[in-house]
C-alpha cells in the first residue's frame, strides 16, 4: 500500500510539473518563459520577430517587432498559469496559459497582437474574425500567415543562390513594364522571383539602399 501511495505522488509530481506557472517572460509575442520553462502558446500564431507586414497605404511595417513589444508590455513580469497541451519538435511545451484567470491566447488574438492556428485549434476562430472586422492591430494590414512565412524563408535560399560571397537577400526585379520592385525574404513572390543582372536587376543588403535606388516594396 505504502509503495502504492509513494507511486501515486510520484505522478502527480511529475503532472505538476508539466504545467508551467510563475513569472513571464515574454521571448516573442507566443512563445513565453514561465517559471524558467520555455512555452509555445497553444492555438495562436503570431508573426515572427523578423516579419513584416504592408499597411494600407503601401508604407513597410515591421509587424513581427510590434507584435512582440505589444505583448511584452501588457505581460512581462507578470504570473501565468499553464495547461501543457504537448511538446513541440523545438523541446517547448505547448500550453493553454491564463493570467489573473484570463485565457491570454484569446486576449492576443482578440487584440490583433496573434492569430488563430486553425492547423492545430479552432479555439480562436470567432475572436480572430471579430478583430479583422474591427481592422485591431494586424489586421490594420496586410499580413502574411506566419506559418507560411516561416516555410518560405525555410527554402528562401533554396531557389536561387545568392551572390558568391555577399549575404544581401533582397531581390531586386524589374517587371516586364519596366516597374522597378524589390522583394524580401517570406513575401509571397519572393521564391519565385529570379535575378538577371543583365536585364538590370540585382541584390540589396537592405531596404533602405533598394528604395533609395528606386525601387519599391512588393505588395506581397
Amino acid at each position: 500500500m505504502l509503495r502504492i501511495c509513494v507511486l501515486f505522488v510520484l505522478l502527480m509530481a511529475g503532472a505538476a510539473a508539466a504545467d508551467p506557472a510563475g513569472k513571464i517572460r515574454v521571448v516573442d509575442a507566443d512563445t513565453w518563459d514561465v517559471g524558467g520553462a520555455r512555452v509555445r502558446l497553444f492555438g495562436v500564431d503570431a508573426p515572427e520577430q523578423d516579419q513584416h507586414c504592408t499597411r494600407q497605404d503601401g508604407r513597410d511595417w515591421a509587424c513581427g517587432a510590434w507584435a512582440t513589444e505589444q505583448v511584452r508590455t501588457l505581460y512581462q513580469g507578470r504570473r501565468a498559469a499553464c495547461r501543457e497541451v504537448n511538446i513541440d519538435r523545438y523541446g517547448r511545451i505547448v500550453a493553454r496559459c491564463e493570467v489573473e484567470g484570463a485565457d491570454v491566447g484569446r486576449e492576443l488574438v482578440t487584440r490583433g497582437l496573434a492569430l488563430a492556428y486553425r492547423r492545430y485549434s479552432m479555439d480562436y476562430d470567432l475572436d480572430e474574425k471579430s478583430a479583422h472586422v474591427a481592422r485591431r492591430g494586424l489586421h490594420a494590414a496586410q499580413v502574411q500567415a506566419p506559418s507560411d512565412f516561416r516555410a518560405a524563408k525555410r527554402s528562401a535560399a533554396t531557389l536561387q543562390p545568392l551572390p558568391e560571397g555577399s549575404d544581401c537577400r533582397i531581390k531586386g526585379n524589374i517587371s516586364s513594364k519596366g516597374v522597378r520592385i524589390y522583394h524580401v525574404p517570406g513575401q509571397e513572390n519572393y521564391n519565385a522571383t529570379r535575378i538577371s543582372p543583365s536585364k538590370g536587376e540585382r541584390w540589396f543588403c537592405s531596404e533602405a539602399a533598394a528604395r533609395a535606388a528606386g525601387w519599391r516594396r512588393a505588395k506581397r
